[in-house]
């Protein structure tokens, strides 16, 4: 089993809850049973995007995407959500708050 967390960013606030809490409820749904396979380690819907990141792929409607990085075998960190209209900006932020995760974590933030 992974453990997810959302990323906060500098302020507090997590990308992929702002996302998540906009959609509606039968996207919203769809979105919490891929958090309950990535939970179980199930990545059948997962590719790698380069440099740590993560896509979980939701094939419904506008093509729902879950953005995420692993930290070690146990913990799974949320970056945000999007749908294929808005990814090449997604996986750009996505790549940008992995990077701040690592930096703060080096630091001990």
């Amino acid at each position: 089993m992974l453990e997810v967390k959302e990323y906060l960013d500098r302020r507090g606030r997590s990308p992929f809850g702002l996302w998540f809490n906009k959609l509606d409820n039968t996207v919203a749904a769809k979105v919490a049973v891929a958090l309950a396979r990535i939970e179980m380690g199930n990545f059948s819907n997962v590719k790698g995007l380069g440099g740590g990141i993560l896509e979980y792929k939701i094939d419904y409607g506008a093509g729902y995407r879950i953005y995420f990085g692993k930290d070690g075998e146990t913990l799974a960190i949320l970056l945000g959500g999007g749908s294929k209209k808005r990814q090449s900006r997604d996986v750009k932020d996505a790549k940008d708050r992995w990077g701040d995760y690592h930096e703060r974590k080096r630091r001990g933030e």
